[in-house]
């Protein structure tokens, strides 16, 4: 017998209750009156005869019940023989990897070969149940004797692009051990793939008593070549200026030269021959992109095509853009902000946004439905209608940053966003006396790359006094620097110094770069997606303030992803297969995600049979001697907690009847 909590067991010490109670606390000395003790004598007399135990049947049921208690909490067991049940008391799995590197050379029709053998052996009115597994656990039978319906299953499965997961396998097992409340015989029908296994072996933990059975597919290493990464970006605004970057990767394979190809659309761009090393890495970079407005569907592709010819490519999904448009509005004669601000687009964004500069004079007949987003770098007074067309337009969905100093605290109030400014504050260069950025909220999307403004110095900066918003940054002096609006579908960004270098040195550092493209691409509704993802992640269909609308999901087969309930609530959709999924939205935008099977699966070098080894023991517990293996526990808290109820039941009857005694005598 164990016990899974054996400390527990100290509870037994308060076996020393029932003693205390029915030896020390069983005299209870009466007093009574007496006029004088002057002629008492004081004696010893002994206390030997009082201390003998009384209610002998009492004290045993009570020490009965204590022992029983503290058994219950320690959760006793014993260990019985799985294999004294006979086979039929266990449950075969058929466990069959679909992954990606199972396409190597018909590995997965001998996977399905062995698991047919593997049924055609099974004893009659054996239980068993078929599963395949990936990157997740199919069950594609419950536990049958059926040997037809098994068959049908194992003849169903089709290759997946998931990668392996020897721990999902593991704890899906010990959920239909536990469920099926029998040991498990396992056959595990793999190539064996070491990528698959978890950073902790303790993940591949087999429920108690099951045994597993490997079935290799794979003899050996196979030689690989494959397109491990491709680096380029999601938007395309001038394709001269894009480069294509992708690293070829060679898994147990010798030195060799092999061709890389940027294939767009079904063309060759262009093609590059590459030396890859012994099971080493080479980069090749693609200096054209050839793009016609609209989606691209691109891949680099190796050639000659080996066992895995799968992964000789990688896909990429590229938009080609027409550069947005921002509206620069500052006062006529200092062009100094815009000339900084521009410039940090042209350095970071790779021409994605022109600007227009315009002065507060010069807005009356400015069509701000063609612009991404308005800038309003300390203009002073702006014309009324302007105003209300600027109101309107952020309402509906567009993005204004406005850049509060001098001009803006003569007008005090802000144009269309809740607040006003009550002061500037000014500080001498000369005398080096300056403020810094204290609190940055660097989880915001605008300020993630901005290093926290560390260096930065504020000469002159407005003192805002915002109604509601979000303090994005604050100053040392805990006062807001940046504060977010919303106004409508629109956002509205507050900054409480100027864009140029005069109130402040900003434009001068490093982080002024990221700023200006982040705070562009926040206003514009210009997420920053990746060009490609890999099988198994999710793609975001809507953020959660986006308006509800019906979308359509089709995967690389044009199958349809979502139901029609699904297309209208879904916030994800996961991304199961390679190729192109394609995504159209209720106002006409088609998006496009390139997908690819994760490369670690590219790398087909088998487990060792130690490893192998070590995992089939983990289900067997742990046997010493002679002790025989495949043992399965046999709980006894149930039992224990039975007599528990029986003692007290027993110990409420006995004491009841002593105490009546007493009291009658």
């Amino acid at each position: 017998m164990g016990f899974l909590s054996p400390w527990f067991l100290a509870g037994l010490a308060a076996l020393a209750l029932p003693v205390y109670i029915h030896l020390l606390r069983q005299h209870r000395a009466q007093p009574k009156p007496f006029s004088s003790l002057m002629f008492f004598e004081r004696r010893l007399q002994s206390s030997v005869r009082r201390r003998r135990l009384r209610y002998l049947l009492l004290f045993a049921l009570r020490a009965l019940l204590v022992a029983l208690l503290a058994l219950a909490f320690a959760n006793p067991y014993i260990k019985k023989p799985a294999a004294a049940a006979g086979a039929e008391s266990r449950l075969t799995v058929i466990a069959v990897d679909d992954s990606f590197s199972m396409r190597v050379s018909g590995r997965l029709e001998k996977a399905k070969s062995e698991a047919q053998a593997v049924i055609a052996g099974l004893p009659p009115g054996a239980l068993a149940q078929v599963v395949s597994f990936g990157s997740a656990v199919k069950v594609l039978t419950q536990p049958v004797a059926d040997r037809a319906e098994l068959e049908a299953a194992v003849a169903a499965i089709e290759p997946s692009d998931s990668r392996t997961s020897y721990a999902e396998l593991a704890r899906a097992l010990r959920a239909l051990g536990a469920s099926a409340k029998r040991p498990l015989d396992v056959h595990l029908i793999s190539d064996m793939q070491r990528s698959g296994l978890p950073a902790s072996f303790a993940e591949l933990e087999l429920p108690e008593g099951a045994r597993m059975k490997a079935h290799p597919v794979a003899a050996k290493r196979v030689e690989n070549w494959a397109v491990e990464s491709v680096s380029a970006p999601h938007r395309v605004y001038d394709p001269s200026k894009v480069r294509v970057q992708a690293v070829l990767a060679g898994f147990g394979t010798p030195a060799s030269r092999r061709r890389a190809s940027l294939v767009v659309n079904g063309r060759v761009i262009e093609s590059r021959e590459v030396e890859i090393p012994a099971s080493g890495r080479a980069a090749v970079e693609f200096s054209r992109l050839e793009l016609p407005h609209g989606w691209g569907r691109a891949e680099v592709r190796l050639e000659p095509s080996d066992a895995l010819p799968e992964d000789d490519r990688y896909r990429i999904a590229v938009e080609r853009l027409e550069p947005r448009r921002l509206l620069f509005v500052e006062e006529a004669g200092r062009e100094r902000a815009a000339l900084y601000f521009k410039t940090a687009l042209e350095a970071a964004s790779g021409a994605a946004f022109g600007i227009d500069t315009a002065s507060p004079g010069q807005l009356g007949n400015v069509a701000l439905g063609r612009y991404a987003a308005v800038v309003l770098s300390d203009a002073g007074s702006l014309p009324e209608g302007f105003v209300k067309e600027l109101r309107e337009y952020v309402r509906s969905g567009g993005g204004l940053l406005i850049a509060a100093a001098t001009a803006a605290a003569a007008r005090a109030a802000l144009p269309v966003a809740e607040g006003r400014v009550t002061a500037v504050r000014y500080a001498s260069r000369e005398a080096e006396r300056f403020l810094s950025a204290g609190a940055v909220d660097t989880a915001h999307p605008v300020l993630a790359r901005v290093n926290r403004l560390e260096g930065v110095k504020f000469f002159q900066t407005a003192v805002l006094e915002m109604k509601g918003g979000r303090v994005l940054a604050r100053l040392a002096d805990q006062s807001p620097l940046l504060v977010e609006q919303t106004l409508g579908a629109g956002r509205i960004l507050v900054f409480a110094s100027a864009l140029d270098n005069i109130s402040n040195d900003f434009p001068l550092r490093a982080s002024f770069v990221p700023f200006v493209e982040q705070a562009a691409n926040y206003l514009a509704g210009l997420s920053e997606a990746p060009s490609a993802y890999v099988v198994d992640t999710f793609y975001e269909l809507r953020g959660t303030s986006d308006p509800v609308s019906t979308m359509e999901v089709f995967d690389p087969e044009r199958r349809r992803v979502l139901s029609l309930a699904e297309s209208a609530k879904a916030r994800n959709i996961q991304l199961a297969s390679q190729g192109f999924y394609e995504i159209r939205r209720a106002n006409g935008r088609v998006d496009l995600a390139a997908v690819n099977a994760d490369r670690r699966e590219s790398d087909l070098d088998p487990l060792p049979a130690d490893a192998v080894s070590l995992w089939q023991n983990t289900g067997q517990g742990a046997v010493s001697g002679g002790a025989q293996a495949g043992s399965v526990r046999w709980s006894l808290w149930w039992y224990v907690m039975l007599g528990v109820a029986l003692a007290s039941l027993a110990e409420s009857v006995v004491s009841a009847r002593y105490l009546g005694k007493e009291k009658l005598s």
